[in-house]
């Protein structure tokens, strides 16, 4: 695999290239992650003299088998932008293995293991009811909308609102990957519609969009099921 250096609206010497090449270490980069398919490095320059100390603008875009990586910085010169813009793409490389790691289940507990290892863990019979002293004594019940919680679990119900700033396809498959989940949901910025990517199979993806109809509501079902096929 190359390395494609470019400028937009302006030269690229062959001295830079060169730093480039010394600059982004291929071995280092797919040793986080190693289905590299393209790295490209595009050179800009702004001519206004008010921002002299951010004219020059170095973007690296790596393209893989998961989602695109773009990492961009400004500054005085050229190699200082490269630098900067360097320092971003390693960190974000880094961040998206060590979560890619992290979903592999390491230092997860098996659930034969539970009952022995976490000490007060609840106990069930073969019915699936408690067993046990605490089973004896009065559970408390908590409703969450139409839902009856008895206790703490087994069911959890956790509330969160987030506010989100409308984004394409590709952007969400990135932020999936930066936070390290198997789902994403987003406002997809051409339909103005919450959406939803998933993980599939590796590095094979799913996308859900949901429709606002009115005349959906009396239907069972829809697409808030399962994420899967």
């Amino acid at each position: 695999m190359d390395i494609v250096v470019k400028g937009r609206k302006t030269e690229v010497p062959e001295r830079f290239r060169k730093h480039v090449a010394e600059k982004l270490k291929l071995d280092k980069i797919q040793k986080f992650d190693g289905k590299v398919i393209s790295l490209d490095v595009e050179v800009s320059k702004e001519p206004n003299p008010r921002q002299a100390d951010r004219s020059d603008r170095v973007e690296i875009t790596l393209r893989s088998r998961g989602p695109v990586i773009r990492a961009e910085a400004a500054a005085g010169d050229p190699y200082a932008a490269l630098d900067l813009a360097t320092g971003k793409l390693e960190a974000r490389l880094r961040k998206q293995h060590d979560k890619r790691y992290s979903r592999r289940g390491n230092g997860r507990i098996p659930a034969a293991e539970v009952a022995e290892t976490v000490p007060g863990a609840a106990s069930f019979n073969g019915e699936g009811d408690l067993v046990g002293s605490e089973a004896a004594q009065s559970v408390p019940t908590t409703r969450f909308g139409s839902l009856e919680v008895q206790g703490e679990g087994p069911l959890v119900m956790r509330e969160k609102t987030h506010v989100a700033a409308p984004m394409s396809l590709d952007q969400a498959l990135y932020e999936m990957e930066l936070v390290g989940h198997d789902f994403y949901l987003f406002v997809d910025s051409e339909t103005k519609e919450p959406s939803v990517v998933y993980r599939r199979h590796a590095y094979d993806y799913g996308v859900i969009h949901l429709r606002t109809d009115p005349l959906a509501a009396d239907e069972a079902g829809g697409a808030g099921g399962a994420l899967g096929g």
